[in-house]
């Protein structure tokens, strides 16, 4: 069975406070900035399959905190992708990454991986913070050892989306099937389990803020990915074409938006990303859908940023794309759940809307909204769209996950 790869009640930033020693935990944060700045800080993150959403982040993370060290399941990054975004980082993989051709088939491990996760020592260092879809978590740490979790979410798979996992994997009742069901019971044990480890867990989005609350009964605050404004480029100026963006895996429901513009052959769509379902999605297509494979970085801003607008049908747990077309000055047609509605101010419900958002994972649901936004479309101005993506700022992160370290080290006593 493939599974995926990773690439709320409180405002963005307001980190909590366990209520006990409220009081203490804010007399000591003056004293915790310069011990975070200085701290020792080991980044454990699941896996590295290749440069998307989740990796941003953890960039992001190794800058900020000028971590010299990211423990990880697995890397399968390129030497130059690491010199540009990771330099003077050493990665440390689990003893299953030296696996034969183990790129093909590592997400069957998962089975296994909260064991290996188990296996990293990172008891020498000052503090812990974790990006985490699924493992990371639960590295092991000592008790007086701040820990802070940012969770791009619950894993899916294990949870709310299991019946949908297997179902896509054609797994039902038979022996593969019961073994599945019984290893991701196993998952779910172990995740819960883990749950109360870290100090602070952030969520990145109020989406995945309820998903916590749901699954691990635990409060988080929600603190945005960084999206990186300098280099999205802006454009009022579109051309006549609409853009969708994704990894091509079965949540992304690329599939629906492929067959809503095969019924709308007067409409182009660029279609721009690669996955296990590519081939399938190339077949679904008509002469009016163009698929581009993955891009490089600048030809991508510039695909986003002269699209008419981008379509999304997935329910994300956030949707960096999303933030980065808004970034671009790009309007947003997409599915009104997950990430979107932290993302997308509403045509009709917002005073300066960015997009529209459908109800329904469907081909009608899909063309009736595009069709909405051809007449509509004029009251969205790009400059609002740029606007609504300052709210997704490098600085902006930057500041919220300093200040939670800040928080995690003052619940120690550091």
């Amino acid at each position: 069975m493939p599974l995926p790869t990773v690439e709320y009640g409180r405002a963005p930033g307001a980190i909590p406070k366990p209520p006990s020693n409220a009081r203490a935990v804010a007399a000591a944060l003056p004293a915790t900035v310069s011990a975070a700045a200085a701290a020792r800080v080991a980044l454990v993150h699941d896996w590295c399959p290749a440069f998307r959403g989740g990796e941003r982040v953890l960039a992001e993370l190794c800058r900020i905190f000028h971590a010299p060290d990211v423990f990880t399941l697995f890397d399968f990054l390129s030497p130059e992708l690491k010199a540009q975004f990771f330099p003077d980082v050493n990665f440390h993989t689990s003893i299953a990454n030296r696996l034969p051709l183990v790129k093909r088939y590592y997400r069957a491990l998962f089975s296994i991986c909260p064991f290996l996760i188990e296996q990293f020592d990172v008891t020498s260092y000052d503090a812990v913070v974790s990006s985490s879809a699924a493992f990371a978590r639960g590295v092991l740490t000592r008790p007086d050892q701040p820990h802070v979790c940012y969770v791009h979410t619950p894993a899916r798979y294990a949870w709310d989306e299991q019946f949908s996992y297997l179902s896509q994997g054609r797994l039902g009742w038979g022996p593969k099937g019961m073994l599945f069901r019984y290893l991701l019971h196993r998952l779910r044990t172990w995740d819960t389990r883990t749950a109360h480890g870290p100090d602070i867990m952030l969520a990145n989005s109020n989406y995945v803020r309820l998903r916590i609350k749901r699954v691990y009964g635990r409060e988080a605050s929600v603190v945005y990915p960084p999206v990186a404004m300098a280099d999205l480029q802006f454009e009022a100026h579109k051309d006549d074409y609409y853009v969708a963006t994704s990894f091509l895996a079965p949540n992304k429901r690329a599939d629906l938006v492929i067959k809503a513009f095969r019924e709308m052959p007067a409409r182009r769509l660029i279609m721009v990303g690669e996955g296990y379902r590519s081939k399938e999605l190339r077949a679904l297509a008509s002469a009016n859908v163009t698929f581009t494979g993955y891009l490089p970085r600048r030809e991508y801003v510039r695909t986003l940023a002269e699209a008419r607008a981008m379509v999304f049908a997935g329910c994300e747990d956030f949707g960096i794309s999303m933030a980065e077309a808004q970034a671009c000055g790009t309007p947003l047609i997409a599915f009104g759940r997950g990430g979107a509605l932290d993302i997308v101010q509403a045509l009709g419900a917002a005073r300066e809307p960015t997009g529209i958002l459908f109800k329904r994972q469907s081909v009608e649901a899909i063309k009736s909204a595009v069709e909405e936004f051809e007449i509509e479309g004029q009251r969205i101005e790009c400059s609002a769209c740029r606007h609504n993506a300052d709210r997704f700022s490098v600085a902006r992160f930057e500041r919220e996950m300093i200040n939670a370290l800040q928080v995690a080290m003052a619940l120690h006593g550091g």
